[in-house]
């Protein structure tokens, strides 16, 4: 299992044009709690990178308002994204907070046919499930300065209430764990910090 899915990373490794810095396609995993900066921080670096690309997760829950479906994520039905587990359509999925969140497999082994990296960004346990089948992606935790400061993060973003808040900062204690299972972990205190940090861990790794 673990030497055919390899294979994928392997095939056409041809070097993208402006990008010599990483030129063999492989995955790159990023999680973090909500609110940490995961999916800015993957923006960024598809934007600074010519040979990546933003894999868009598939997900049942509602769409909030300014999101398009096919860019930020696949908006699916539970009754859909139940019949692509059965047809085993996943790289890896997971309930978080009753939504269902998955990585649709025909969407990332096509970007790695085409020659790209592929930044994906899910929920701890969903890039362990990655790992597992994929030895070697690159998994990066990323770790917000302080709970306040994530408590203001969420806070700011005016997409959740309160009650739904104090949820997410439950959850922390189990992605800190599961996150010290990754290759690295990195804070995102200053954004454009960060994505120099992971910059260097992904060309040296």
């Amino acid at each position: 299992m673990n030497d055919r899915n390899n294979t994928l990373l392997r095939k056409n490794s041809r070097p993208m044009a402006g990008s010599a810095k990483f030129d063999t396609p492989r995955l790159i995993v990023v999680s973090a709690p909500s609110g940490g900066g995961k999916t800015t921080i993957c923006h960024k670096l598809s934007q600074r990178n010519p040979n990546f690309r933003f894999s868009v997760s598939a997900t049942t829950r509602p769409r909030r308002p300014g999101e398009k479906d096919g860019v930020d994520y696949f908006f699916l039905s539970r009754e859909e994204f139940e019949r692509k587990i059965r047809d085993d359509e996943f790289l890896e999925y997971e309930e978080v907070f009753g939504n269902l969140y998955g990585t649709l497999k025909s969407y990332v082994q096509q970007l790695l046919r085409e020659g790209h990296s592929v930044l994906l960004d899910i929920d701890v346990k969903g890039a362990l499930q990655i790992k597992s089948k994929f030895p070697d992606a690159v998994l990066i935790f990323i770790l917000p300065p302080s709970t306040e400061e994530l408590r203001k993060r969420l806070l700011g973003r005016k997409t959740d209430d309160p009650q739904e808040i104090e949820k997410r900062l439950k959850r922390l204690p189990l992605e800190y764990a599961e996150g010290k299972k990754f290759d690295y972990q990195v804070v995102n205190d200053r954004l454009d910090e960060a994505v120099e940090r992971i910059e260097k861990i992904l060309a040296n790794h």
